[in-house]
């Protein structure tokens, strides 16, 4: 079968694709999956990119969706033919005991999905979204699962509330799209004024410039008629965080998802005490919570923006565009 797998000692350039033996057949409480695609992250753009990272030989890509081939022995959740999906952390099944490093996540710790075929315990998946495409699915793993715990399971998110998301990445367009779907409003923010017009067609209600405009944090306060926004998507990390921080409203929840601007710097405490604010950092979730979100994707018709595919073989270039920032919504792998 086609797989690619990262030489050493790592970087773009040493994406080599290779023929490599067909998986074995499946044990007690494993399936055999036919991967049919993948989709990029900045985790995964992290991970290929950075020499040393992981070891010679690891096949990156933590998401995959595709087709189940076979079920071993106690499978009863699966049948061949079944459409499914993997999970970003397969040993966090549910409850809030999380995992506090990526051991276990495909792609980093173990293993991913650029590959044709994997076994894997029945409970690295879950079902797939009826009458989704392969690459659709795949965008469920990583962002869209990351932006439904952010607003749903740790915000508490309900018609009414006001979301602020920031740029136009997979993350920040399904946090849109989720918003609008339970009835909140969204303002957006993006360097690019076509982007931003791309949102204000998914429903943003308001959209924001932070280039031609700084200080967005008091451009949404202002917006907000000086109460602030429920929640904000923060994806930015140090260097967008006080203005996140601005623009929540006094006892507002801010999900901490990205290092976008880096991986450390200055929380300005004192305001986020003034203010009374919820900062909670996270990374993805459980199983439990995929079912649950795949559950509402399906109440809801929600589908997730796609901007462009590539071949597998073309892994290298796929990172390139990525790590291009010119993407909007997610970035497919086909398999």
């Amino acid at each position: 079968m086609k797989q690619v797998q990262i030489a050493a000692p790592g970087g773009l350039e040493n994406l080599v694709a290779v023929d490599a033996p067909e998986p074995r057949e499946p044990g007690p409480g494993e399936i055999r999956v036919r991967v049919h695609a993948s989709s990029l992250n900045f985790h995964d753009l992290i991970v290929a990119s950075q020499p040393d990272w992981v070891p010679d030989g690891r096949i990156p890509l933590a998401d995959g969706a595709g087709v189940v081939e076979a079920v071993g022995p106690g499978v009863e959740e699966f049948a061949p033919g079944d459409a499914v999906v993997s999970g970003f952390f397969p040993q966090w099944l549910s409850g809030d005991d999380c995992p506090g490093d990526f051991n276990g996540t495909p792609g980093d710790g173990i293993d991913g999905f650029a590959r044709e075929r994997v076994t894997m315990p029945a409970t690295s998946f879950t079902r797939a979204p009826r009458g989704w495409s392969h690459a659709e699915a795949a965008t469920i793993t990583t962002a869209g699962l990351t932006a439904w715990r952010a607003l749903v399971v740790n915000g508490g998110l309900k018609a009414g509330d006001t979301v602020l998301v920031l740029g136009t990445g997979g993350v920040s367009i399904y946090a849109l799209q989720i918003a609008r779907a339970m009835g909140a409003r969204v303002i957006a923010t993006s360097s690019s004024d076509a982007k931003l017009e791309r949102v204000r067609a998914l429903g943003a209600e308001a959209v924001i410039n932070y280039r031609s405009t700084p200080d967005w944090g008091a451009e949404v306060q202002a917006l907000t008629g000086g109460r602030g926004v429920d929640h904000v998507v923060e994806v930015g990390g140090p260097a967008t965080l006080d203005q996140s921080i601005t623009a929540a409203r006094i006892g507002g929840h801010i999900a901490l998802i990205g290092v976008l601007t880096g991986r450390g710097g200055e929380v300005p405490t004192s305001k986020m005490m003034a203010k009374q604010q919820r900062l909670q950092g996270l990374i993805v979730g459980s199983r439990r919570q995929q079912q649950d979100f795949v559950a509402a994707l399906e109440a809801t018709g929600i589908r997730p923006v796609i901007d462009r595919h590539f071949p597998l073989d073309a892994l290298r270039e796929a990172f390139e565009f990525q790590a291009g920032g010119g993407h909007f919504g997610k970035i497919a792998v086909d398999i």
